[in-house]
Parts: C-alpha cells; structure tokens; sequence
C-alpha cells in the first residue's frame, strides 16, 4: 500500500479526539508522500522569488527582508501556487479537521507559507515567533472553535525550530493581547501570559509530511532554527462552515473579502473561503 492509500484510509480515533480535547492539539500520521513534499518545497522556492501561477497577487504584498536570517511569512499562498492550493484544500485534511472540532464542514479562512532561515549557532533571537493564540488575530470570527494544521516539509523538532505548545491552553478562553506572534521575547510573553496558570511547553517533533492540529486557543510558539538548512511549512488555518463576521472587534484581513461593506453575521463563505470537506 502506497503512503498515499494509507493516509486515505486513516480515521481519526477517540483517543485522538480526547488528545485534542484534552490537549489542545494532535499530530498526524504521515499525510504527504516524499513526491509531494518535494512539490511543495519547491514551490516555496517559486514564491519567494515571486513566480506565481495564474494571474492572481498575494493578499499582501510580499519582500524578501534585508535580514537573511528574518523569518518569511506569506498569507493565502493559494491565490498564487496551485501546489499549494492542493494542499491547504485537501479534502483529507478537511475531513481530520471536522472529526477533531465535531463539525459536519470544514472551509479554509486563510493559509500561510513559512521559511524559517538556518542560523546555525549565530547569537541571534531571529526566527523566533513569539508565544500567541490564533484566534487572538481572527476575532472578527464569531467562533473560535478553529483548527490550525502545520505541515512539515522536513523533519522537523527543536534544533531547528519546531513549534512548542503550552498544554490545555486552549481552554484558558482569549487571553488579551494574544496576538503576539511577532514579539520575539517568550520569556517576556511567558511571564505575561501564564498569569499564575500551569504553563507546560511541548515540542511539536514531525517527521516530513506529518502535521499537527492544534485549536485555534492554543498558545504555540517557536524558537530559532539552529541549523544550517531552512525548516520549510505550509499552513492551512480552517474554520467550521457556519463561521460569520463578528463585527466591530478587531480589524483582518479577510474582512474585506466580504465585499465593500461587510455586515455582522454575514458568513465567510464566498470563493475566498473554499470548503474542503462537508458531510
């Protein structure tokens, strides 16, 4: 049997649901075969040297940092990489997503393509992504019952910068200013956010194609990436279908792709928003 066959016939269990339920994320089997992850690395190449396919742009405009060791971040890389449009509307993924959230529709609201730099042992804080909930970006959301599914391109841990999750977070509800992904002091941000509550930090360790799911509440962070080589994701960020604007909270993105006045309870659900998977 083909790794392909053999994701297809996997079924998320109840021991995995009560892994999610309980700790707020849950790492895949194996999901992508090592074809696929080539595509996929080498259309992170085509990306950042802005070859795009179709005639669509980036949702914001994207420069290479003067920093070669800054972390590279593009969101919807969909709209301009049919490799990876494949990948962040898999129905598979969709259906894994929907079992874990126990939801009859999966739709995308965003994805994100992300090259973390090789610094190898330079004494730089460069590539960290700071501690931060997801949905602490998404709150024109009306719910944050979200799930985030992270795919490694290589084997991925702690030397070269693999994402930690702070266990049962996702049931702490927002915490203010959650929406720090880009302040790279996580003793600072661990300090603010814990607040006197368990904080117990568990690496995310991914063979290459392997992905973990975590809730859209989970605090996540990462540190630099201590090798030679780049450590290479996509980001497929889901919600259930039913997910409407809540208006009047907090400005995104993806607001404006409700057309030119947006109106509280209107749902994301347009070509912008795909469904990956409906019961």
């Amino acid at each position: 049997m083909s790794s392909s066959e053999a994701r297809q016939g996997y079924r998320i269990t109840n021991e995995d649901k009560a892994t999610f339920e309980r700790d707020g994320y849950w790492i895949s089997p194996k999901l992508f075969d090592d074809a696929r992850i080539e595509r996929l690395r080498r259309a992170h190449e085509r990306i950042w040297s802005g070859d795009y396919d179709g005639d669509g742009v980036t949702m914001n405009p994207f420069r290479l940092a003067s920093d070669p060791d800054a972390l590279r971040k593009l969101d919807n890389g969909w709209w301009v990489n049919d490799e990876i449009r494949a990948a962040v509307t898999d129905p598979f993924i969709g259906e894994l997503s929907a079992d874990l959230l126990g939801v009859d529709e999966i739709r995308l609201w965003h994805d994100q393509v992300i090259y973390k730099p090789g610094v190898s042992d330079k004494p730089t804080g460069a590539g960290n992504v700071g501690w931060h909930q997801d949905y602490g970006y998404w709150q024109c959301s009306d719910q944050p019952d979200m799930v985030t599914v992270w795919i490694a391109l290589q084997d991925t841990d702690l030397a070269n910068g693999g994402m930690m999750t702070i266990l049962g977070s996702h049931r702490w509800g927002l915490v203010p200013d959650s929406d720090a992904f880009f302040d790279p002091n996580m003793e600072a941000l661990k300090d603010r956010f814990a607040d006197g509550r368990e904080w117990t930090e568990e690496p995310c360790i991914l063979k290459a194609g392997q992905a973990s799911f975590h809730h859209g509440l989970t605090f996540h962070g990462s540190g630099p990436n201590r090798t030679a080589e780049p450590r290479l994701s996509v980001v497929a960020h889901l919600m259930p279908g039913g997910t409407a604007y809540r208006a009047g909270v907090q400005r995104h993105d993806n607001i404006r792709l409700l057309g030119p006045r947006p109106r509280a309870g209107q749902l994301f659900e347009n070509d912008y928003f795909p469904t990956l998977f409906k019961r």
